[in-house]
């Protein structure tokens, strides 16, 4: 059975500068496990985009001024995983079967609604929950060989 060795949490403002501090914190964090250069990038490229989500699309509805949060859980396991979870108290999404489509966006055209399968692409596993009005989840877990 595997077993937590450290564990940290995080509460970050919804802004975008911060997409940059919670991609190094965390894998400053993970480095701890050993990782390879590539394995380290494909976590960095999930957090990325994870965070990146809930600053664009969570809390799109709020008025100007007012910022939300995202809120940013890191376990790191003896069995070499490492597991993130990010979540946001935002709009959420109303179908997360329809959201996980490639090409899928409810953004401008500039975007290209390619999240969820950039996240899962550099992950070991991938789950996102998500509750209109109450906000989202995602869950990713990550190997280091």
């Amino acid at each position: 059975m595997k077993r937590i060795i450290n564990e940290m949490k995080l509460r970050l403002p919804a802004l975008s500068v911060n997409e940059a501090v919670a991609r190094s914190v965390i894998s400053a964090f993970a480095a701890e496990l050993n990782p390879t250069v590539e394995e380290l990038g494909d976590l960095r490229c999930a957090v990325s985009e994870a965070v990146t989500n809930c600053i664009v699309h969570a809390y799109k509805q709020l008025p100007e001024g007012e910022v939300g949060y995202v809120y940013i859980s890191v376990r790191l396991y003896d069995v070499r995983e490492v597991s993130v979870e990010i979540s946001d108290n935002g709009c959420g999404i109303e179908n997360v079967a329809l959201a996980r489509t490639p090409a899928y966006s409810t953004g401008s055209s500039e975007r290209c609604g390619m999240g969820f399968l950039v996240m899962e692409s550099f992950t070991d596993s991938l789950s996102v929950k998500s509750r209109v009005g109450k906000g989202t989840t995602v869950l990713m877990r990550k190997c280091f060989s």
